[in-house]
């Protein structure tokens, strides 16, 4: 088997793979791009510390303990990831990136990387969102003459010391971005499609599986999916009070068009900007698999389970309903179960 992404959905299905007899470089090989361990976390901002994140929940197996919440998120999940992967030998081979995924012969498939071709019965794809940023466009953006970013850019605060920023995006990105900013920028103006909705009180295990819900019965008909965040709302946690209360979080409906110097609405209001930071989400990184032909005429890939409608063989984690950290986890334990029982049905071409 091939397991593409060493995030928490691909190292989640590597321990599976592991605890139910399969052994590394024999049976199973991990292949991730990423330069060292940690996953998309280990390119978070600087700023964004332990105490920041929200829900981040233990990969299988070994607890994140005695974290320091004033330490950067890159720093402690990337060395948490680490220690995982050496307790459980699953020898992560990095950086190797797939380049693509295509039919192979004898029911198989071939996975091409720039270090070799791997042959595989079944593929675990667990590539997350983080490197297919996602940046809409308005009219007059090629126009504007300050900087433009998106989150996957944003280095932290103190390189906006002074500048007008308009953030972009209702997620909790955008918001992190804007309380962040607040005391470095001489301006912030804040964004979004939709009015944001803030979530009161727990999220309890019946919302949560709710929200789940919604975003599953997108991707069995085969639609893109929806982030679990955008049906769940964002939590009313202190500093998000304190950005509301303080004008911080004063949200305005999206501009219409972007000019040299800012932004405009329709109805004449504008806004001066030295940068527009697009905290406007991120895709999922499935380019690679594009060979396959996997996606429905809804423009996303129709799930049963964790696997694809279309192809049995393929086995997303990370994706759509399994987006979030405990949702990979459990997807991660489905998809070993569900290729366990593929290499049975069929065992002399199982490796």
């Amino acid at each position: 088997m091939v397991v593409v992404g060493a995030g928490q959905a691909g190292l989640a299905g590597a321990y599976h793979l592991r605890r139910t007899g399969f052994e590394p470089d024999r049976d199973f090989v991990v292949l991730d791009h990423s330069p060292a361990p940690g996953g998309a976390w280990q390119f978070r901002w600087p700023s964004l510390t332990y105490g920041k994140v929200h829900g981040m929940h233990a990969l299988p197996g070994m607890e994140l303990t005695d974290a320091d919440p004033a330490r950067p998120s890159a720093e402690v999940i990337g060395a948490y990831f680490d220690r995982y992967e050496h307790a459980f030998d699953l020898r992560v081979r990095r950086p190797v990136a797939v380049r693509a995924v295509r039919e192979g012969d004898g029911g198989r498939l071939l996975v091409e990387t720039a270090d070799g071709i791997w042959s595989t019965r079944a593929l675990i794809n667990a590539t997350g969102t983080w490197d297919h940023p996602f940046r809409p466009h308005y009219p007059g953006q090629e126009t504007f003459r300050g900087r433009q970013l998106h989150t996957a850019q944003y280095a932290g605060p103190a390189e906006f010391a002074g500048k007008r920023v308009v953030v972009v995006g209702g997620g909790a990105s955008g918001t992190q971005h804007l309380l962040e900013l607040a005391p470095y920028a001489a301006a912030t103006t804040w964004v979004t499609r939709r009015p944001p909705v803030f979530r009161e009180g727990p999220f309890d295990e019946g919302a949560g599986r709710a929200a789940v819900a919604l975003v599953e019965e997108r991707v069995r008909e085969g639609l893109p999916p929806r982030s679990v965040v955008s049906v769940t709302g964002l939590p009313l946690n202190d500093a998000i009070r304190r950005g509301l209360a303080d004008g911080v979080l004063d949200r305005r409906p999206m501009f219409d068009r972007i000019t040299p110097d800012g932004v405009e609405w329709r109805d004449g209001g504008r806004v001066d900007a030295d940068v527009i930071l697009w905290a406007t989400g991120f895709r999922p990184a499935l380019g690679h698999l594009a060979p396959l032909r996997l996606r429905a005429p809804g423009g996303g890939i129709r799930m049963e389970g964790t696997r694809t409608a279309a192809d049995p063989r393929i086995h997303l984690v990370g994706y759509g309903p399994s987006a979030s950290t405990i949702g990979a986890n459990r997807a991660g334990r489905a998809a070993v179960r569900d290729i366990r029982r593929l290499l049975a049905e069929d065992r002399p071409a199982a490796a």
